[in-house]
């Protein structure tokens, strides 16, 4: 079996980017928990942080940016169940300090 030394080189190069990029959001992630932006915040940011390094190694590690557009649907709908569940205890917190 012959292996197309191009499409390996792209792949790679594919795989360096996506490493230097988690790496990246991982030191924007310290830099941001080292800022004084209050608790709140600082969550919201670390998780939409988290959010894009996750959707980078689903998307090029678990190869789900090759497969079907009904399997970002089902991505799509744990994200936002997932974000549902994390921002719920925080409602019913802003609810009760209100009253």
């Amino acid at each position: 079996m012959q292996v197309d030394q191009a499409s390996v080189r792209a792949a790679t190069r594919r795989y360096v980017g996506v490493f230097a990029a988690l790496l990246g959001l991982t030191a924007v992630t310290v830099a941001v928990a080292e800022l004084n932006v209050g608790v709140r915040l600082g969550i919201v940011i670390a998780m939409a942080i988290a959010a894009i390094k996750a959707s980078l190694v689903a998307g090029v590690f678990m190869h789900l940016s090759a497969e079907r557009r009904w399997i970002y649907g089902i991505l799509i709908f744990v994200v936002v169940m997932a974000a549902g569940l994390l921002f719920w205890p925080a409602w019913g917190e802003y609810d009760r300090a209100r009253f």
